[in-house]
């Protein structure tokens, strides 16, 4: 262990909201603080457990809710970092701590003692005269000991808690690898000539890219999580189109010192594993049975319910694409690289609306300033200022203040839009600080996005995708905002995982808002709106190329749930990803070559190194509930403080201190209907 005078992960931070002050934290400082940490929640729990007094609410609940409060404060602070930034002695030292973090909370939740007293608890409920929040509580820690295997007897929880450290080193590597894979296949090209169709900012973006590398006079094009890419909608180059999604599509299965196909083989096995030793058929069974699905039926009826037309409406689209490709002078078979291309030549046949031309109208300030706060402010109140004195864990880091609309203080929003070479793929949100009115603390969340960052005195134009994105990640940080519990339990995003996704897709409604979309899209130079008729194609053309993105992700999703359905002997029997891959997309009928997965395994960290495995379903899932609210919203005057009030209110405040779906059937007076979903992505009749 490092020799540290002091250490200020130990120590309550002096900045507002307990905001870490990462200028003072050294990576040495962190596997100190966690085994403080450790030992310190050891303690707190020892001290629940060792009383000679009856289990009481107070005693063994209250008690337990306090405990770990240093544990999650290093936690949150460190996990923030290693996502974001995470440098080579970054990773290092997560590599080190996850099995470190595996046992321990297996320590807790594995607990006898403990669980002996919560279950005696949970028995007399009925009779202990408890809030709703209270039972709610005592509910879900019984349910989820009892789920994570607290009632095995000792030889199966070694096994167990051996299965779960063993699993943390291997989605640690994972991720790690798949950082380390997508860095080293960022596509180099030698002249700007090969990048044509890119705007002078996305080339300016590139050149900086090869300069960061050492590479000057070149252009490198960095990869996103996905499989596809934003500029295949626009490079001209049929040439550099496929060398940008062969690059793609190639990570994590090249056969070098990064590839993840045994490491995500053992994964499934030791999931697979893990859920026969809990009592479940497979890892998908044992995910789902606490979540709102509730079975992995239940979940594989959806999936091809919604596959059957997706997969009919995609064939469509192709021969519409073809159609294109075959008045060429020089005509082809349409592949995968060309798909986003010619979708933009239909597109504008169509519809007149060329997608790849409105960057100009949605500079990264304004959306975020004029759009996504301006939504927000419209439906809650709340109110945004710029705390360019708090510090961010790297210097692109933006740091808000947010009030209520009575000027109480709500908490902090940090922004990390900018991608580099130290920060996973994708975007997301997470928390630093969690609300717990328990401990007195207050929120602070944090979105991290991948835009690329343009040279010096260029602005951030974003693509439409990037501002969906950012409408997103936002609609996950009002969650975590509004979350109002008593218990620490509860905070934030803390949901079912197929129920998490629900509020931040709602949020996404307002990005073509009228007074929203006014507001912000507004072109770079001369502050002109987006015109009306091009408003109005958008709205036209929302369900266009919906048959290639609904196949595209269902294909991902039908690929978790294959892998995760697996037994033991069935894991096993696996020796060829991709074979794997093409006969569970044949299965459910998307495996058409021209709409790839929207991640192959060997790069799906939702999954493998995320906390979606067995449930990358849950998109579509919580689309349910959103597309359904859209339609209330739009019934109900829309962009209100009172519709807005109510959302709060009624959902995103009670955390996870309710069951889900009784909160949306609070907020909506009835159930969710699909037919708003089927609707929106083409796929009635």
């Amino acid at each position: 262990m490092t020799d540290v005078v002091f250490n200020p992960l130990l120590a309550p931070s002096s900045l507002p909201y307990g905001l870490p002050d990462y200028r003072t934290i050294r990576p040495a400082y962190y596997l100190p603080a966690f085994e403080e940490a450790f030992a310190r929640h050891r303690r707190e729990i020892d001290e629940i457990t060792g009383t000679s007094a009856s289990p009481t609410f107070e005693n063994t609940m209250v008690a337990l809710e306090r405990s770990g409060d240093l544990l999650g404060q290093v936690a949150r602070t460190f996990y923030t970092v290693a996502s974001a930034d995470g440098t080579p002695e970054i990773q290092e030292i997560e590599q080190s701590l996850a099995p470190l973090m595996s046992a321990h909370q297996d320590a807790v939740q594995l607990n006898k003692a403990l669980y002996e007293r919560v279950q005696l608890l949970h028995a007399q409920r009925d009779d202990l005269d408890l809030t709703a929040e209270e039972r709610y509580l005592l509910e879900r820690h019984y349910r989820e000991m009892t789920h994570a295997g607290a009632s095995l007897d000792d030889a199966e929880k070694s096994r167990l808690t051996d299965l779960n450290q063993r699993l943390s080193v291997l989605t640690t590597t994972f991720e790690k690898n798949l950082l380390a894979d997508t860095n080293d296949l960022a596509v180099v090209f030698d002249d700007a000539a090969e990048l044509d169709g890119l705007t002078d900012g996305e080339i300016s973006a590139a050149a900086q890219n090869a300069s960061d590398r050492g590479m000057e006079g070149r252009y490198v094009v960095t990869l996103t999580l996905f499989t596809g890419h934003p500029y295949l909608s626009s490079l001209t180059s049929r040439d550099s189109r496929r060398r940008l999604l062969d690059a793609s599509r190639s990570r994590g299965s090249r056969g070098n010192s990064f590839d993840n196909r045994e490491v995500l083989r053992e994964i499934v096995r030791l999931r697979a594993e893990r859920a026969a030793l809990l009592g479940y058929g497979s890892h998908a069974a044992y995910v789902t049975s606490d979540e709102t699905a509730g079975s992995p039926e239940a979940v594989h009826a959806l999936l091809r319910r919604l596959a059957a037309p997706a997969a009919a409406n995609a064939r469509a689209e192709q021969a519409a694409l073809q159609a294109i490709v075959d008045t060429e002078s020089h005509p082809f078979a349409l592949e995968a690289h060309d798909w986003a291309f010619y979708t933009e030549r239909v597109r504008a046949a169509q519809y007149d609306l060329d997608r790849t031309a409105l960057r100009p109208w949605f500079d990264a300030e304004r959306v975020l300033v004029d759009g996504v706060f301006r939504a927000a402010t419209s439906l809650y109140g709340i109110t945004f200022t710029e705390r360019t004195d708090l510090p961010g864990y790297h210097p692109d880091v933006r740091v808000f203040e947010i009030h209520n609309a009575d000027g109480t203080e709500l908490g902090l929003f940090l922004l990390d839009l900018y991608t580099r070479d130290t920060k996973r793929g994708g975007a997301w949100m997470n928390s630093i600080v969690a609300q717990s009115a328990l401990r007195g603390t207050r929120p602070i969340v944090v979105n991290n996005l991948n835009v690329p960052k343009p040279a010096d005195g260029q602005p951030t134009l974003l693509t439409l995708d990037e501002v969906t994105t950012m409408f997103h990640e936002f609609g996950h940080a009002l969650h975590g905002l509004f979350a109002t519990v008593t218990f620490p339990h509860f905070a934030g995003t803390a949901v079912f995982r197929d129920f998490v996704e629900f509020p931040s897709q709602v949020n996404e409604m307002w990005i073509l808002w009228p007074e929203i979309l006014a507001s912000y899209a507004r072109h770079v130079e001369t502050g002109e709106p987006l015109p009306h008729d091009v408003v109005e194609k958008l709205h036209a053309s929302e369900a266009f190329n919906q048959g290639f993105a609904t196949s595209e992700y269902l294909a991902a999703a039908w690929l978790d749930q294959a892998w995760h359905s697996l037994d033991v002997r069935g894991a096993d029997a696996v020796a060829d990803v991709a074979a794997f891959e093409a006969a569970a997309l044949a299965d459910i009928g998307l495996d058409n070559p021209v709409v790839p997965t929207r991640y192959a395994s060997t790069y799906f960290a939702h999954v493998f190194s995320g906390g979606y495995s067995a449930g990358y379903y849950s998109y579509i899932w919580s689309e349910v509930l959103d597309a359904d609210t859209v339609e209330w919203f739009s019934e109900n005057g829309g962009l209100t403080r009172e519709g807005g009030d109510r959302f709060r209110e009624r959902l995103l405040g009670v955390g996870g201190s309710k069951d889900p779906l009784e909160a949306y059937r609070d907020f909506r007076g009835r159930d969710a209907d699909i037919a708003p979903l089927l609707a929106r992505r083409g796929l009635e009749g």
